[in-house]
């Protein structure tokens, strides 16, 4: 089997199917999606535990749009015979798109095996099982980022939440803009937090710090950011510090080869790479896919060119903050933000069972979403 072959099943992949079909046209050009599962996961979603809002068939969005899914884990690539290995099966590519997502990066300490994380479906289950029936659960959050603050203050709705950070200021990737807004939500849902420490040990009841302190814990719930898929490593290029492999405007990486999501590491302008979110993921895996199928159908390649920085953070019952631009100016926030949130985690599950209505959205760069 020749023809475009793209891996993953997440936002990049599934959008980088539909603007290859979209390109196809008429024409014969095969295209095939390789990913395990037979659901999409929609992980921004994951947060609000419950697993099954974030899972979307595959089926129902490639078989409308005619992209054949196989269902099956890539462990090889060969670049220069331009074929992957998925599960015992060889696949030839004359353009391949990867977009393998990424990994929640998990600590190598004791215990490490009872951490609770919601980078999945079933990471998102089995915390929510955890829970279910608890009655003031206690609850240890480690990392105050964009998936830690999301999760602490969700759980703060179930019981008592302590939040550790190894920095000495809450959510330093998100810079001080939007910290005040964060600091006044997490008081107001009682979130206690712990700054300059970090997590040595996990029991099954409680949480060990640097400092000598044992935290009592139903769960410890790890969100120490995000690696990209181990498969980048088996493509020629350049990586930066995620593990992301570098592209061009049109998100190639070399010769047949594009990248696209949490895979790759294009500029979102001039002075800034796009971080790991389908924000970006979306509109590359536009790009990606238009582009492996312009590139041998003879039709115009396009540049990457995504929307203006935004961000959307839920705070559980405190509501939500939005943000602008690189310096995360707060635009919104409490209930009208809340009702953003909630309308991007909408927008955001892709249509299905119409093949017309996904080819039109796929034929669009831009996510549809603003303040």
């Amino acid at each position: 089997m020749s023809g475009i072959v793209i891996i993953g099943g997440g936002f990049a992949g599934v959008w980088s199917a539909a603007a290859a079909a979209l390109v196809r046209g008429e024409s014969d050009l095969d295209i095939t999606l390789v990913a395990p599962n037979e659901d999409m996961v929609l992980r921004p979603r994951l947060h609000r535990l419950v697993p099954e809002w974030s899972r979307v068939p595959l089926k129902r969005f490639l078989e409308p749009i005619g992209v054949s899914h196989l269902r099956a884990e890539v462990t090889d690539v060969d670049t220069e015979a331009r074929n992957i290995t998925a599960d015992d099966q060889l696949l030839s590519y004359d353009r391949l798109v990867l977009a393998a997502g990424s990994r929640l990066a998990r600590p190598a300490i004791p215990g490490s095996d009872l951490l609770y994380d919601i980078d999945t479906a079933e990471g998102a289950a089995r915390l929510a099982g955890r829970l279910n029936g608890t009655d003031g659960a206690r609850s240890v959050v480690v990392g105050s980022g964009f998936t830690g603050l999301e999760i602490a203050t969700e759980l703060a709705e179930r019981g008592t939440v302590v939040m550790i950070e190894r920095a000495d200021t809450v959510a330093p990737d998100l810079g001080p803009g939007p910290r005040p807004q964060i600091e006044a939500a997490l008081a107001a849902l009682g979130v206690e937090v712990r700054l300059g420490t970090t997590l040595t040990a996990v029991d099954e009841t409680g949480a060990h710090l640097v400092d000598g302190t044992r935290l009592e814990a139903d769960v410890v719930v790890w969100t120490g950011g995000m690696r990209a898929s181990l498969l980048t490593a088996q493509f020629p290029g350049e990586r930066d510090r995620l593990g992301r492999l570098l592209v061009d405007r049109r998100l190639r990486v070399d010769g047949e080869i594009f990248a696209a999501g949490d895979v790759a590491a294009a500029r979102a302008d001039a002075d800034h790479h796009v971080i790991q979110s389908c924000q970006f993921a979306t509109p590359m895996g536009k790009a990606a896919g238009h582009n492996a199928a312009a590139d041998l159908l003879d039709v115009p390649l396009v540049d990457f060119d995504p929307d203006p920085y935004v961000t959307c953070l839920d705070l559980g019952s405190a509501g939500a903050l939005y943000t602008t631009g690189w310096e995360r100016q707060v635009q919104l926030d409490g209930a009208q933000a809340k009702q953003l949130k909630d309308t991007i985690l909408d927008v955001i599950h892709p249509p299905l069972d119409d093949a017309e209505e996904i080819l039109r959205q796929a034929g669009q760069q831009s996510n549809g979403v603003s303040g």
